[in-house]
């Protein structure tokens, strides 16, 4: 596809000004991401979500730079169109506004991402300003930031009391003053999403935030039934490849037992008489 086709971040407001919804997943290798490219979506997150689908963690928090960093190789590799935007770990923003900038630096110039997102809103300004004056396009996120959840006690929905939803709609508009061209609000109330979409120029990616938001984002392997019974209230499931998975391994694993695998279409065969000289 022609490099002109490609979505940048430029393209976040126009869509929102012109009001088409913007579509972003989660991807973690090459050939999901390939995949996503090929079927249209307009932005793909390397999420630190990897730390829970793909090695195993119970939070993102042991997520590392090196993590991301990988994945978001592949991810880049398998992508033509699709804005690749790669998540900043925890401890890599938090220190400094140096050392966010030397971080997120590494995820453009090594990984090859586009972007990055960080989380949190007025205590991250310093790092947010730092990260604009360099170059690197800055996705905020919040409401519900899973960096923070000791913090804020579980993965429970964000902003359904008056100074929380202040703060909430005070941190977006600020992040939006320091340069973020878009906005990830997760798990707050959908009537709180539409408002804070509403006061803003630039658009909001919403999970669990209603349709209000001005584009939608989900962890793609929610979104295939590849994560077994959990399944968070904001995520439709389009596929249910955990169940079709397992019933193909399963077949795989009978029919190697009882020989059924590899038949004759799957074997080479061999020159008769070659094969009689190999043993005399």
């Amino acid at each position: 596809m022609a490099r002109e086709n490609k979505v940048r971040t430029t393209d976040f407001r126009k869509m929102k000004k012109e009001g088409r919804k913007i579509t972003m997943l989660t991807a973690y290798d090459y050939n999901t991401a390939r995949i996503q490219d090929e079927a249209g979506v307009d932005s793909i997150l390397v999420g630190d979500s990897l730390g829970m689908v793909m090695l195993g963690y119970d939070t993102t928090l042991p997520v590392t730079m090196e993590d991301v960093l990988h994945h978001t190789r592949a991810v880049v590799r398998g992508t033509k169109r699709a804005l690749v935007i790669a998540d900043m770990p925890f401890l890599s923003f938090q220190v400094s506004p140096e050392k966010t900038v030397e971080n997120a630096g590494r995820l453009l110039k090594e990984g090859g991402a586009t972007a990055v997102k960080l989380e949190g809103g007025k205590e991250v300004l310093p790092q947010t300003k730092a990260l604009i004056a360099a170059g690197i396009p800055v996705l905020g996120h919040l409401g519900l930031t899973p960096q923070s959840i000791h913090q804020m006690g579980g993965f429970k929905v964000q902003g359904k009391v008056q100074a929380q939803a202040e703060k909430l709609i005070e941190d977006a508009r600020l992040l939006e003053e320091a340069g973020a061209f878009g906005l990830v609000l997760e798990c707050i109330p959908a009537p709180l999403a539409e408002k804070v979409s509403g006061a803003l120029n630039i658009p909001t990616i919403g999970i669990g935030a209603g349709k209000g938001c001005d584009g939608q984002v989900l962890v793609s392997h929610d979104l295939l039934g590849m994560s077994g019974d959990f399944s968070p209230r904001f995520v439709r499931r389009y596929a249910n490849l955990g169940e079709e998975m397992q019933r193909a391994f399963s077949q795989y694993i009978s029919e190697v037992q009882n020989g059924k695998f590899p038949g004759e279409k799957e074997s080479f065969g061999m020159d008769e008489e070659t094969l009689k000289k190999l043993y005399g």
